[in-house]
């Protein structure tokens, strides 16, 4: 997990597996990030394996987001990890971009419309 991104919104890129050996560091790290109540951006595209147990660090740091206050759209360009989203339903929970500048547009928009 490597954090980019401007200081207005941070853009937390995620590679490699995310799996039960990397799914609660991932979780730990997301939801220190969302402690400051600021949105981020998670960015998939580079993450070649996703279990259940990533899918739960993914969901548990939305509900810290949501807590908060902030939103937690996220990055996702291959079909093999979009899929697990689409089979468990979790595409109509989170706001699944393709790519990073799509994803900080949205988040533009919501703070203007806020």
């Amino acid at each position: 997990m490597s954090k980019q991104g401007d200081a207005a919104i941070p853009v937390v890129a995620v590679s490699g597996e995310v799996d039960v050996d990397s799914a609660p560091a991932l979780r730990d790290g997301l939801t220190d990030l969302l402690e400051s109540g600021d949105s981020i951006v998670v960015d998939l595209t580079n993450v070649d394996f996703l279990d259940s147990t990533g899918l739960g660090a993914l969901v548990a740091a939305r509900t810290t987001a949501a807590e908060r206050g902030a939103l937690l759209p996220l990055v996702c360009t291959r079909q093999r990890v979009l899929k697990l989203f689409t089979i468990t339903g979790l595409d109509g929970v989170f706001q699944i971009h393709p790519s990073v500048p799509d994803a900080l547009d949205e988040l533009a928009s919501s703070a203007q419309d806020a």
